[in-house]
């Protein structure tokens, strides 16, 4: 079990509650946009997401490259580059909008926190000439969070968690195997005892495996903590494993929000349907189908339906922008369910 960390923090009025002070999502996001300044114009990389998660439960972000998936992550944790040109929207964290913060509250009180994140191929972003157990506890060094032995005994507690011997804290990155790097970083995002862990691609560069390997110790601590998973990936087998919901998105914006069983049984925006289409299966005679066709431009993205004219079901309506519809238990963008 992963233990609630104390922290010698000043007490904020407008502090973060902890999720067990709140009814309702873990974490909810309103008409969160982010665009980006480039010399073309300005790319619309994240459209109007809305969606929510709740407590304990994980949500898989899948969709081709390009699609907003890390840029989502990166506007709810306010990672974000010196060309920003549009954030905004709402976020809600245990019912607090954390949009609202100033800059050294969301700091202090938010990332690596309440929210960490996993960032794609992290195993090679260890620093080489400091000890992996000093990195992994730095996020509690920081602002004096915990005194030297608790931060230790802590470490200890997450190496024991993702599987790594405890004496691997005192080695270099150089050291550590690619799968043992990796389980490093993820225990660099749970030393601070977070509610919710954003991981982008947490398995891309490893073998079969020990991605296999990572993918259980990510289970077993969701299955023992309660702890909330956003997991990014283009490998919609991995997703499987490890999520409840399921978010596709595609040309920045999301197009659908279904419970895992059903999204991978039966999907219900075109695209998805095609992206399921296209993982191979061991047990059927079906041959992988393929999309037609370019993602458009997000530096000009086409009115109406993005992927209508990649579309094998687009008809007259998708010439216009469709919202949202509620389908069951499941929201998708598709004119297709305007009627339910």
């Amino acid at each position: 079990m992963i233990s609630n960390v104390s922290r010698q923090e000043k007490p904020v009025a407008d502090s973060v509650p902890d999720a067990a002070t709140r009814d309702g999502p873990l974490l909810k996001v309103e008409e969160l946009c982010l665009y980006f300044r480039a010399s073309y114009g300005v790319v619309r990389a994240v459209e109007g997401a809305s969606f929510e998660l709740a407590r304990g439960q994980s949500v898989a972000v899948i969709g081709e490259s390009g699609c907003g998936k890390t840029s989502l992550a990166r506007a709810i944790l306010r990672l974000l580059p010196r060309n920003v040109d549009t954030h905004k929207g709402r976020v809600f964290l245990n019912g607090t909008d954390i949009m609202k913060l100033s800059d050294e509250h969301f700091r202090r009180e938010v990332r690596w926190v309440k929210i960490s994140m996993v960032t794609q191929a992290a195993m090679n972003s260890l620093n080489p000439v400091l000890k992996v157990g000093y990195q992994v506890t730095e996020p509690l060094l920081v602002d004096h969070r915990m005194d030297k032995q608790k931060v230790l005994e802590r470490a200890r507690e997450v190496f024991r968690i993702v599987g790594v011997p405890e004496a691997f804290l005192d080695r270099y990155a150089f050291e550590l195997s690619g799968g043992m790097r990796q389980r490093a970083i993820i225990a660099m995002a749970l030393v601070a005892d977070p509610l919710l862990v954003i991981l982008d691609e947490p398995t891309s560069a490893l073998d079969v495996l020990t991605q296999a390997g990572i993918m259980n110790a990510l289970k077993k601590i969701k299955n023992e903590t309660g702890l909330s998973f956003m997991l990014i990936t283009h490998d919609i087998a991995t997703s499987s494993e490890l999520a409840d919901e399921v978010l596709c998105m595609y040309a920045g914006q999301l197009v659908e929000h279904s419970k895992a069983e059903r999204f991978y049984r039966e999907p219900l925006h075109p695209y998805a349907q095609k992206l399921m289409a296209s993982v191979p299966t061991l047990r059927a005679e079906k041959k992988p189908e393929f999309i037609t066709g370019q993602p458009p431009s997000l530096f000009n993205p086409p009115k109406g339906c993005r992927f209508a004219p990649r579309c094998h079901k687009r008809f007259e309506r998708c010439e216009e922008e469709p919202p949202l519809f509620t389908h069951g238990d499941e929201t998708v963008k598709c004119w297709l369910y305007e009627k339910g």
